[in-house]
């Protein structure tokens, strides 16, 4: 009979491959959790969350000599500098549509207008009364909001720098800002084309200056056939406006030069100043249900591109994350069922579209492999010659070939490039923290 023998140890390469393999899920729970810990011991938060992000940012920083990949991250700096600046238009756009629909019929419409039915709201209800508090609790926690999102997406395009995901950093975020910006560019062209009216009624005069009375487009088209059903009829039938407004109010009409254009889109008060960017500023997350939602859209982009990237168990956490921000977004009425439903599918749909901003081939293999192929007549010339010298020169300029990025990533302008690549990557982070926080 065999005597039992423990198995041997696993060796210090497979530990380190485990380590680095489940590392980066393992942060970003820690991250979460951490962050969580502001609702339930706010002095333990405030003195573990600069720690975490300290200890995050030098390992970070730490890894920047030995990455091996900063050609790639060059060839992908124009796309990335590229998609932000067109994120950054989308995000104009869609600050222009946010006003826009909250101003064009006036703060008394926002506080008459009833909320829309929404089935999603009433299940949630009654799974109050039916399921054990703990659970109702652990469901109204505010486990994950947007600020987390784009945190974790960061944190995975910093994992380039330890092989957990495939380089280049900057072309998984070029795709990232481009999908988004598609999204919100969406998003602006949905909500704009129908006003829906907010789940929270009084949002508007809460957040907003703008003046109480519709905008005269409004006035003209829509007030005299908000309600009465024959004058809808009517309207259906002669397909004109055809009521008089008696005494239509004018706006007031600030000088802003050539920007004038925005005045009946934005609609300001005297006391909101006599800027027109100010009052961009103001827009944040707007106060109309703004189909769809926007948390939600950020949420599933991150929560796509982990699964891609990176995959494994904590990207299954990361969908019950996200699912857990989307009953929340209908429980506390930031948004309509549809809105996060929308958002779901928008999201998943828009980034399998992109999937050429940043490709899963892997090009230091394409090379060696093209490398082979140029070389494959002169490799069995040597095999069948018995030539073992020449074969092995000629496997070197395969090798070579492969490494051709390496060699190139020590040069003088490279190491300026990465450090310049990791000072406005980490500026990039504040700013989105500091411009993004409302969504």
């Amino acid at each position: 009979m065999r005597r039992w023998s423990p198995p041997p140890p696993p060796r210090p390469g497979v530990i380190l491959k485990a380590l680095r393999g489940g590392g980066l899920g393992i942060a970003a729970m820690a991250y979460v959790g951490v962050d969580y810990l502001r609702y339930l011991s706010p002095s333990l938060h405030e003195r573990l969350q600069p720690a975490l992000w300290t200890v995050l940012a030098l390992v970070a920083v730490s890894r920047v000599p030995f990455y091996k990949h900063w050609s790639a991250e060059l060839r992908s700096a124009l796309p990335f500098v590229a998609a932000m600046l067109f994120m950054l238009s989308a995000l104009l756009f869609e600050a222009l549509s946010v006003r826009f629909v909250t101003a064009v019929l006036g703060l008394d419409w926002h506080r008459t207008a009833p909320p829309l039915p929404d089935t999603g709201q009433w299940l949630l209800l009654a799974l109050n009364e039916k399921l054990p508090q703990t659970v109702v609790e652990m469901l109204r926690a505010h486990v994950i909001g947007l600020h987390h999102f784009l945190m974790l997406f960061i944190m995975l395009a910093f994992s380039v720098l330890f092989n957990s995901v495939k380089a280049p950093g900057l072309g998984l975020g070029a795709r990232y800002m481009f999908t988004m910006a598609i999204g919100r560019l969406l998003r602006a062209i949905s909500f704009v084309s129908t006003i829906l009216p907010s789940a929270r009624p009084w949002c508007a005069s809460a957040r907003f200056s703008v003046p109480t009375y519709p905008h005269p487009w409004a006035q003209k088209y829509y007030v005299p056939y908000a309600s009465d059903a024959t004058a809808i009829r009517q309207l259906i039938h002669l397909d004109i406006a055809y009521e008089k407004v008696a005494e239509v109010i004018v706006d007031n009409r600030p000088d802003w030069g050539s920007m004038s254009f925005l005045i009946d889109f934005l609609r300001p008060n005297p006391s909101e100043g006599a800027s027109w960017y100010n009052l961009l500023k103001k827009a944040g997350g707007g106060c109309n249900d703004l189909l769809y939602s926007g948390h939600m859209l950020v949420a599933v982009l991150t929560a796509m591109a982990w699964t891609e990237a990176y995959g494994g168990f904590s990207s299954a956490l990361i969908w019950i994350l996200v699912l857990h921000s989307a009953q929340r977004e209908v429980r506390e009425r930031h948004h309509y069922t549809v809105d996060c439903v929308v958002a779901i599918y928008v999201g998943i749909l828009l980034w399998k579209m992109t999937g050429f901003i940043w490709p899963t081939k892997n090009v230091s293999r394409d090379r060696r492999l093209d490398k082979l192929e140029k070389i494959q007549s002169r490799l069995i010339q040597a095999a069948k010659d018995s030539d073992m010298d020449e074969v092995r020169e000629l496997l070197k300029e395969v090798e070579l070939a492969s490494t051709q990025d390496n060699q190139q990533s020590t040069s003088r302008a490279m190491w300026l490039f990465s450090g310049a690549t990791i000072f406005s990557t980490l500026t990039i982070v504040l700013l989105a923290f500091t411009w993004t926080s409302d969504g």
